[in-house]
């Protein structure tokens, strides 16, 4: 899979801007690097955890005796041994004050919430024997009633917890009247030509990571030394020291290389806590490492949404108001952001419209399956998808082409900054440039006239054309505008520049990569702020103790945030050198300018030989001549709060071919142009549209995970999660347009979520305007062959029934519906790909 990408490539003298190749990439693709589970200390045990196979159940008796004696064990803990010493995992966002949260132990005490949830762990002294040992844990279980059906838990008719007393955890609400951002939703409703109403289902997905989670907890010196597989080291360090009641300053949290997250290391998991205490308990070096088959069962998920808009719109296309109704699936229990997830998505759905009024609610619930939490994207493509695909009913409610609704309701590039319904600030965009571009490279017009004669000559294979014009927010985010949702943090990230006396810098970030490039970007950007060579930077993260401030990597927050943090901290070090460099040049501070590394003073002629950093780095180093009152470093510190979101937007247009007999759908060609704001290497930027694409395409054609009747989770193996390669994706045509951010120096804006976020609706909109022709509605994601085949078939709203749809009206109250025939079950194996093949 490539980019086509024939833009010119400008000479330059500066780092930003430049392909260059990941400085990690050598000793990643080379084996030369240290994964979690590459770890051997000296002592060291392993880990096995004894998992549930029931979804909901008491535990009645644990019988270990087998297990303790068998070989090489060391120690058998259940969740009765450490009641007293593992607290409850933290969740980090409640959304409303009466928030209903059950206690979250890392290992279950006396029930189980889902099945996968650990019941006890084996110590070891190797991995085999903790595995084998784990088999002889025996464990006794009443069965209880499991809660699996999210609109049928959401009306209590089964508890996932029975001493809450409801499933229901907390209902948040967005009223643009009541906020003073618009107009009232109900009036715009009840005044319209035109309504809109759908119903749409966002299938749980898992965020299938390549490398399992990984935990080893060491002990034995003055610390506690965790090395994990995680995207939040300093959050994980602080959520340690808090739940489990450790002085935070003895414990040193490191995230070593990291083989992706996609969000699904955005989490303080019970088996970093349970290492944790199994290391305490027995004083020697312990690891866990996962199978993949404990990662798709009991890391969190993602999605899992049902979603009811209401457009109201004008006879002439103009939308006049949105509202949005929402049943979000918690699973068992809440992670560390679980329940704001949805509450990200809220801002988005008015997306890139002028929708005069806006109403959102959402309802989060509980039941007894794997909690979820952050995936790629954590809320806006549920939003976008949902917001893309009404666009398109609007659009066949008044019989026009989709772009040309689209195009009525837009912002247009003259009115930015724009205040949106929600009160948020688009600060650039130009989303005409982005669509004219993509339609140009796509041939939109062309195809349009392609899929009319296949239709009129009655084709087999039908053509569809898919539209997804979008907009997110990232760079999460301005603290105030987190306090104001009742996060538990902040949005800040923190940065140092080292300046060594060989001058060559160092660069600690707060920001810890798992596999978004930083080393490469951050050394790119002091490059040009200090005027050193790029192979001279090195960058350092993912280590509390090294980098001891910090909030992280998700929400495309690294270039933005911490991108800016680190420009901060380089230009504190051109400060702090610039009164040395007037002292050696006699001259006054203020009449010497930095370029290229060197202070030369102005106006003194091109000749001049001026003064460079790395010359000052060695005098300070040797501190024998400095300034009166000089301080003897020129190392800086910054911390920076973003003042407002990134908006990253594009135009993605998609061509599916549908065969109308096997419900087969192939992908003809994917267009995207986005605009990321300015770039700071575009091989990168590629890399990060690509890897989203794929995402967001497999959740439109692949990827589902399914429970069967009882909780279990039957797409528990790559054999039934389908998860695409490269056989089954094709040549994107990728480009850009440039709407500089006006919120950091760079002019940057996020990229790492925006083709997960575009590329589903693209996609479902296209395999529909394939097939509208013969009566279909809807497709419940993924649009499996036959699930394509039977909509066709039904000539309805493809897998929901018309007695699902009847009962649409009872969305939070009232009977409740069962998910869509063949959402409960798994594809056979091989289905997918035979049929889905792009």
């Amino acid at each position: 899979m490539t980019a086509v990408d024939d833009r010119p490539q400008a000479a330059s003298t500066h780092e930003v801007g430049r392909d260059r190749r990941r400085k990690e990439d050598q000793r990643l693709i080379t084996g030369r690097t240290r994964w979690t589970d590459n770890l051997v200390l000296p002592g060291m045990l392993h880990l096995a955890m004894v998992r549930s196979p029931l979804a909901h159940a008491r535990i009645t008796g644990i019988d270990t005796t087998a297990a303790r004696q068998a070989p090489g064990v060391i120690a058998v803990l259940t969740g009765e041994d450490v009641k007293d010493l593992q607290g409850s995992l933290p969740c980090a966002w409640p959304i409303t004050e009466d928030q209903k949260a059950p206690p979250h132990p890392a290992i279950a005490v006396d029930r189980v919430a889902f099945s996968g949830e650990v019941v006890a762990v084996v110590a070891a002294r190797s991995s085999a024997a903790a595995r084998d040992a784990a088999e002889l844990v025996d464990v006794d279980y009443e069965d209880l009633p499991a809660a699996l059906d999210l609109r049928s838990a959401a009306q209590d008719d089964t508890l996932a917890h029975p001493d809450l007393g409801t499933n229901r955890s907390a209902t948040w609400v967005f009223d643009s009247a009541e906020a003073g951002t618009g107009s009232s939703v109900e009036d715009a409703i009840a005044e319209a030509d035109v309504v809109v109403e759908r119903e749409f289902r966002q299938q749980r997905l898992i965020p299938a990571f390549m490398e399992p989670r990984s935990t080893v907890v060491d002990p034995t010196g003055e610390q506690f030394v965790m090395w994990s597989a995680t995207q939040v080291p300093h959050i994980l360090r602080l959520m340690l020291a808090m739940t489990l009641g450790v002085d935070e300053g003895k414990v040193r949290v490191i995230a070593p290389d990291v083989g992706g997250g996609f969000g699904g290391k955005l989490q303080v998991t019970p088996e970093e806590i349970i290492t944790f205490l199994v290391a305490r308990h027995t004083g020697k070096p312990c690891k866990w490492t996962e199978t993949r088959s404990e990662s798709l069962l009991s890391a969190h998920h993602g999605r899992d949404q049902w979603q009811k808009l209401t457009l109201a719109a004008k006879a002439d296309g103009t939308v006049t108001g949105l509202k949005v109704e929402l049943l979000a699936d918690m699973g068992a229990y809440l992670g560390l952001v679980t329940p704001g997830v949805p509450i990200l998505g809220a801002f988005m759905f008015n997306s890139i419209y002028k929708f005069p009024a806006y109403h959102f609610s959402c309802t989060n619930v509980f039941t007894n399956k794997t909690w979820t939490d952050a995936y790629r994207g954590a809320g806006r493509p549920e939003a976008t998808f949902a917001i893309e695909r009404i666009m398109d009913e609007l659009a066949l409610e008044l019989g026009r082409d989709p772009m040309e609704v689209r195009e009525q309701n837009w912002i247009t590039h003259e009115e930015f900054p724009f205040t949106t319904v929600c009160g948020l600030e688009y600060d650039s965009g130009n989303y005409e440039a982005a669509t004219e571009r993509a339609k140009e490279l796509f041939g939109y017009d062309e195809l349009r006239a392609e899929q009319r004669r296949r239709r009129e000559s009655g084709d087999r294979v039908q053509l569809g054309l898919g539209i997804s014009t979008f907009t997110e927010m990232c760079g999460l985010a301005p603290s105030r505008v987190l306090g104001s949702l009742n996060y538990g943090a902040g949005g800040w990230e923190h940065a140092s520049v080292r300046m060594l006396p060989t001058g060559k810098v160092e660069v600690i970030t707060g920001s810890s990569a798992h596999g978004q490039g930083h080393e490469t970007a951050w050394s790119q950007i002091v490059a040009d702020q200090l005027g050193v060579p790029f192979e001279d930077v090195e960058v350092l993260h993912g280590d509390t103790q090294i980098s001891h401030k910090g909030l992280d990597t998700y929400g495309s927050r690294s270039l933005v945030v911490g991108g800016q943090a680190v420009i901060n901290a380089a230009k504190k070090v051109i400060e702090k050198a610039r009164p040395l460099a007037a002292y050696q040049l006699e001259a006054n501070p203020d009449d010497l300018e930095f370029r290229d590394g060197k202070f030369t003073v102005k106006g003194a002629g091109a000749d001049q030989e001026g003064v460079g950093l790395a010359g000052l780095a060695l005098a300070v180093f040797a501190a024998h001549d400095l300034p009166e009152g000089m301080e003897p470093s020129l190392d800086a510190d910054a911390t920076f709060d973003p003042v407002n979101f990134s908006f990253p937007h594009g135009t993605h247009l998609c061509a599916m071919e549908v065969d109308t007999e096997t419900g087969a759908t192939t992908m003809r060609s994917y267009v995207c142009v986005d605009d990321i704001g300015n770039v700071v290497n575009p091989l990168i930027v590629e890399g990060q549209v690509h890897g989203g694409l794929v995402q967001g395409i497999a959740q439109a054609l692949w990827e589902e995970a399914v429970y069967d009747d009882q909780g279990t989770l039957v797409s528990g193996s790559f054999v039934d999660y389908t998860l695409p390669t490269t056989a089954d994706t094709i040549t994107f045509v990728t480009d850009r347009t440039t709407s500089p951010a006006t919120s950091n120096d760079l002019g940057v804006k996020g990229v790492g979520e925006a083709g997960c976020i575009a590329s589903t609706p693209a996609v479902v909109n296209a395999v529909l305007d394939a097939i509208r022709q013969f009566g279909v509605k809807d497709i419940v994601m993924p649009c499996t062959p036959e699930r394509v085949w039977r909509a066709i078939q039904d000539g309805t709203a493809g897998a929901m029934s018309e007695t699902a749809g009847a009962a649409a009206g009872h969305f939070a109250e009232g009977e409740p519906n069962q998910d869509p025939p063949g959402a409960g079950s798994a594809p056979a194996a091989g289905t997918t790909q035979e049929g889905g093949q792009a």
